[in-house]
């Protein structure tokens, strides 16, 4: 039998996209204020990868990353997905733009190992968080590098992504080893 021990923190991210830049710049001010600071944001990316959210989202997407200086405990994950959920619904209801969704957020949190994204969507390969929530793992760092699964959205594949997700990690790394040199010298 295995012994259990408490996880280390991870470092909070969010996916933001729409065709609105007032509609990214409402978001990213909706989690700093719920979240704390960025450590780290994107530039914006053309979401080029796929049209399957045209019909609710419209057409020219834009898609940006934020990672959070506040670390986490990965517990918290689910809360966090519907506290964005909220947030969606809030602003749809508000803006008064014509779209059905102007605006979506998939938050998730990097670890040393992986990218983990919650969803409201149940798939063969999520698990089951609470309250309706799931989450998959997106991509798994492996050789020195991001690496895809087969069910891996396309723009989580590419390069630019994982450039972002490289920092986040390194990021994240320095963070935990940091508290850890602050652990031992308090011991």
């Amino acid at each position: 039998m295995g012994n259990t021990k408490a996880h280390d923190p991870v470092l909070l991210v969010m996916a933001v996209f729409s065709r609105y830049g007032q509609s990214i710049d409402w978001a990213r001010q909706q989690a700093e204020r719920a979240w704390g600071p960025l450590a780290l944001e994107s530039p914006r990316w053309e979401f080029t990868q796929t049209d399957f959210y045209e019909a609710e989202m419209g057409t020219g997407l834009v898609k940006m990353l934020l990672a959070f200086e506040r670390l986490i405990d990965p517990q918290q994950l689910a809360d966090i997905k519907l506290q964005s959920n909220q947030w969606e619904t809030t602003y749809q209801q508000t803006c008064q733009l014509p779209e059905i969704r102007p605006l979506n957020l998939d938050p998730g949190y990097v670890s040393e190992a992986k990218l983990v994204l919650a969803t409201t969507k149940d798939r063969d390969h999520r698990l089951y968080l609470q309250r309706g929530i799931y989450a998959e793992v997106t991509l798994h760092y492996y050789r020195r590098k991001w690496t895809p699964r087969e069910w891996t959205y396309p723009d989580y594949r590419s390069e630019e992504y994982h450039l972002f997700l490289d920092n986040c990690r390194d990021y994240l790394r320095q963070r935990l080893r940091n508290s850890r040199t602050n652990q031992d010298t308090q011991a």
